[in-house]
């Protein structure tokens, strides 16, 4: 993934998904308000500083641009690969289960000479009936679909530390993970409260003579702040992509995280 906090000098960079425009750049969405549990095309173009629709960009990860749809509360999480356009205009179906404020991301790469990789972020309002949820608590184990995955690791506010999430089916390590989008897993994290989009690096990737298929997937994340993150981890086995979810407390020097629970369920989709 790449995402959007490309910074110069000694200001602390400003993480990815806060700005709707930013280096000349806009998402503009064209689909702006949803109504919860109904398939419908969801809309959007990349705008440039003439304001023209951008066609060309650098493929990342398997794809010209990835689409983060996430929930306010980050109890819903989507991410959607949509289909471009020739006039620039990019479109997915989606169906968000529950009515309440949300924000999408498109992650991405224009091809323009010296384009730097960025994640804009705007608002989406799905309509119906809505119960505030609060953010799921803090649990080391995460379930979906019969698998069962682990988070081993911590957040540290200001520093790069490592996350290495381990996959279960029926009791027995998954050994045979398979490639997507060019890794064997992604991570999305999301800081709770302005969901910023943040900065994860996976480590290796397949083919690469070291990285296993699984079970362990390992990666590296900075949290800019103190704070509730959520994190949303994509890994592919036989031939179906899911998504486990935890919520995660940074530490520091002085601090402890909250401690952990067991088993973590979030509604998720991938196009």
């Amino acid at each position: 993934m790449n995402h959007g906090d490309q910074h110069t000098g000694a200001t602390p960079p400003l993480p990815g998904g806060l700005q709707i425009s930013q280096d000349g750049y806009t998402l503009a969405l064209l689909t702006p308000r949803l109504a919860a549990g109904q398939e419908a095309p969801l809309r959007f173009a990349i705008k440039d500083e003439a304001g023209e629709a951008v066609t060309d960009y650098a493929r990342a990860h398997d794809k010209d641009l990835h689409l983060i749809v996430a929930s306010r509360d980050l109890n819903t999480f989507r991410h959607l690969h949509p289909t471009l356009g020739s006039d620039g205009t990019w479109s997915t179906p989606v169906d968000l289960p529950a009515a309440g404020d949300y924000r999408v991301f498109a992650d991405f790469t224009p091809a323009a000479p010296g384009a730097k990789p960025l994640t804009l972020g705007a608002d989406l309002a799905v309509a119906g009936p809505y119960q505030p949820r609060e953010l799921p608590p803090q649990k080391t184990t995460a379930e979906v679909d019969g698998y069962a995955v682990t988070l081993d690791g911590k957040l540290t506010a200001g520093t790069m530390t490592g996350l290495t999430l381990s996959v279960v089916k029926d009791g027995k390590p998954v050994t045979d993970l398979e490639p997507y989008l060019g890794a064997y897993g992604h991570l999305v994290a999301l800081r709770s409260g302005d969901l910023a989009y943040l900065h994860v690096h996976p480590e290796g990737e397949p083919g690469d003579g070291t990285t296993q298929p699984g079970p362990a997937i390992s990666f590296m994340a900075t949290a800019p702040t103190p704070g509730a993150y959520r994190l949303f981890l994509d890994f592919k086995h036989q031939g179906t992509v899911r998504t486990a979810a935890f919520t995660l407390h940074t530490t520091n020097s002085t601090t402890t995280a909250p401690t952990a629970q067991h088993e973590d369920h979030t509604s998720a989709e991938h196009q």
